[in-house]
């Protein structure tokens, strides 16, 4: 028995509902895991998470090896104790840092230069593995390179070529049975390319599959052929992840090509700068006009937040500093998200997906032409 198991439920052209079994729990996707990178949502805990409905988190396994240490991790019981969350985690392998840090990279890993105190620190795919193994997730990812976008294709296909050596890597070193390992489809938006990426990761057999290497330069139409080619490549038993999508309209057009899983700092980052976002559309809290504006957030999301503040006490809070506002923004922002997904695979399971999916776009653009 794998240890993360893809169960299929329902279909509405290619938008798919189903569920993801994990050794803490059954995530339903479509699903959006909050991004904890260093242990943590900024300005939540596993309090607010599990309010807002959150099945599953991300952590990453750069930032969470060199500070504690995943040695340290591990002898307090992994990150699921040490956390204080007993619901499932996904660790991002590192390969997100391959292309913001812009390390020295080659056939054996990557070389950085530590975020915190400037100290050498190599990355390579066992690397990666062994540490994901200590820290303890319910899925791992295998080592991938991202590459910003637009870019030469030769400069795409050695990124290609490399993270396919190296998801076989992952793949042999690999030994921890309680978790599940993820290899990582690169490509960028060349439909050939990712058709081919997909197929080769595939036939290494792992527990899922992350579609990488998007939401990096690329426009909104290249993402979209970029992801058909990938998912249409990949197995149907098994989940696909499109990594660091988190924009509704991002997400809903991956959910219409077959993405089960995603990932984004998006909600909670906008939070923290004072940015709502609502089926109504999305907006600054900050404005002048909401200073004496008594309406929640949102008339149609129930999370506490809007329950119980107005857009008058949140501006006024984020006016003045106070930190608050912060955890208040992210609440809700990542309620609207989970909502999303479970809006979603309602409608997918009545097979209304086209309708739903339609009507949200066009409420939210007439709100933004209003604005």
């Amino acid at each position: 028995m794998r240890p993360v198991v893809f169960h299929l439920e329902a279909t509405d052209r290619a938008a798919r509902a189903g569920t993801i079994g994990t050794p803490h729990g059954t995530i339903d996707t479509p699903a959006f895991m909050p991004v904890g990178t260093k242990g943590a949502v900024r300005a939540l805990d596993g309090r607010d998470l599990a309010e807002v409905g959150t099945q599953i988190v991300l952590a990453n396994t750069y930032h969470l090896m060199l500070r504690p240490g995943a040695e340290a991790v591990a002898a307090r019981g992994g990150l699921h104790r040490f956390m204080a969350w007993d619901r499932p985690i996904l660790t991002d392998s590192g390969g997100y840092q391959i292309f913001s840090l812009d390390p020295r990279v080659d056939e054996s890993g990557a070389g950085f230069k530590s975020t915190y105190d400037g100290s050498a620190a190599h990355l390579t795919p066992e690397d990666a593995v062994r540490t994901q193994e200590l820290l303890g997730p319910d899925i791992a990812m295998a080592l991938d390179v991202c590459i910003g976008l637009p870019a030469l294709k030769e400069a795409v296909v050695e990124a290609m070529e490399r993270t396919l050596r190296w998801a076989e890597r992952c793949r042999t070193v690999h030994r921890r049975q309680d978790q599940g390992l993820f290899g990582i489809v690169q490509g960028g938006s060349d439909a050939d390319l990712r058709t081919e990426s997909a197929e080769r990761t595939a036939a290494l057999d792992f527990d899922g599959y992350g579609i990488g290497g998007l939401s990096v330069g690329e426009t909104p139409e290249d993402r979209r052929v970029a992801l058909e080619a990938a998912t249409r490549s990949l197995p149907v038993d098994k989940p696909r992840y499109v990594m660091g999508l988190g924009d509704t309209e991002g997400v809903l057009d991956a959910i219409e090509r077959g993405a089960d899983l995603f990932d984004c700092v998006w909600p909670t980052r906008l939070a923290r700068h004072g940015r709502v976002l609502s089926a109504e559309g999305d907006f600054n809290i900050r404005r002048a006009e909401f200073a004496t504006d008594d309406r929640p957030l949102s008339s149609s999301c129930g999370c506490s937040v809007c329950l119980t503040h107005t857009r008058a006490y949140l501006r006024h809070l984020l006016s003045v500093g106070e930190i608050t506002a912060l955890r208040l923004l992210s609440i809700h922002n990542l309620a609207y998200t989970l909502d999303l997904m479970a809006a979603a695979r309602r409608a997918i399971g009545r097979q209304n997906w086209g309708t739903f999916r339609r009507s949200l776009v066009e409420r939210r653009a007439a709100a933004e032409m209003r604005r």
